[in-house]
């Protein structure tokens, strides 16, 4: 495969990020982030006008039948506005689950941007062990609770994996709260189920989507990461100090430089972790996820006081990094897979 980025891919970046520019810089988010976090009029035009929610989605449920290639790509513009949108949460993992399943009614209305779904799994869950859904089934209702579950908040429909099938409940028939969160941006609720009817949808590998949520979360800390390079590179040029640019200083360009052949090398692990490739994912999730917070500390402490302020977005980058680098597994767990996936021994 190659890593290059196709015209039709610049061509959906470039829709994305001017929607993006014009309806939800990243002031807007931070002045948002305290009271509703989630724009979701912006995600209507997202998922509807530009057809982002449909991209996973076979044509003959109305999708895009796009690859995993073209949803990277507005991952990564998404990273780069922490956008607080449940494009991830819905049109990714959600998609992927409901993918393996078959579940040609909830598809559609996912492509027609009229559903937003989650899996009720915590956010923390890994690849490689137990997700820790406490949830029994019992006459077609499901009872129990999962803890920390990104997007349900704003989802139509919970997806609730018990004994290896999924299984269908509408958020309403749910008690949602959501609680405090590291990331502002992306909110994080307990999800209470109280005999709540569902409906199983068959068969479901939740390691495997899992995986695939952890290969394109890449993209999104990639987005991050090239933001708060490009941000800090502007900075310093324009900040002066001594009559001379603080960029000008060789402390300072050598850190830059460093970080520029961080992001170069996070680039192509995100994109190579398209291919749906369980070594890949393990391998851009080891990478990728300590560069998007490497890139975000840099930049707080780059732009010196006003970094640490409240009324600069940085920490909002920051918070997204950190949240992310725990989420689907962390570098440590994909790490330890990556020996036997390479079919290589592990220390004596």
């Amino acid at each position: 495969m190659t890593l290059l980025y196709t015209d039709v891919e610049e061509e959906l970046r470039a829709a994305v990020r001017d929607l993006l520019a014009d309806r939800c810089p990243p002031s807007a988010v931070l002045a948002r982030v305290e009271g509703t976090p989630y724009d979701l009029d912006l995600w209507k035009t997202l998922a509807r006008d530009i057809g982002v929610a449909g991209l996973l989605i076979p044509e003959e449920y109305g999708g895009a039948g796009a690859s995993a290639r073209e949803a990277a790509v507005v991952l990564e513009e998404l990273g780069r506005g922490v956008t607080p949108v449940p494009f991830f949460t819905s049109s990714v993992l959600a998609t992927h689950a409901l993918l393996q399943v078959g579940a040609a009614d909830l598809l559609t209305g996912m492509a027609a941007g009229e559903i937003t779904a989650v899996v009720a799994v915590p956010f923390t869950a890994s690849p490689y062990r137990e997700a820790g859904v406490a949830v029994t089934l019992t006459d077609g209702t499901l009872t129990g609770q999962v803890r920390g579950v990104a997007g349900a908040d704003v989802a139509d429909v919970l997806l609730v994996p018990v004994d290896g099938v999924l299984h269908a409940v509408r958020a309403a028939d749910a008690r949602v709260e959501v609680v405090p969160s590291l990331d502002l941006t992306r909110p994080i609720a307990h999800v209470t189920l109280d005999g709540a009817a569902a409906e199983p949808l068959g068969a479901f590998d939740l390691a495997e989507t899992l995986r695939f949520g952890a290969g394109l979360l890449a993209s999104e800390q990639l987005g991050v990461a090239e933001w708060c390079l490009e941000t800090t590179l502007a900075y310093v040029k324009e900040r002066y100090q001594f009559a001379r640019p603080v960029g000008s200083f060789q402390a300072i360009k050598h850190r830059l430089a460093d970080l520029w052949l961080d992001v170069v090398r996070a680039r192509a692990a995100a994109r190579g972790a398209t291919d749906d490739a369980p070594m890949s994912a393990a391998v851009a999730q080891a990478w990728n996820a300590g560069v998007a917070v490497h890139a975000a500390e840099e930049a707080v402490q780059l732009h010196g006081g006003i970094g640490m302020t409240w009324e600069h977005p940085l920490h909002l980058y920051l918070k997204r990094a950190k949240a992310t680098e725990l989420a689907l597994g962390t570098p440590g767990d994909h790490r330890d897979a990556l020996a036997p996936l390479a079919d290589l021994p592990g220390p004596a």
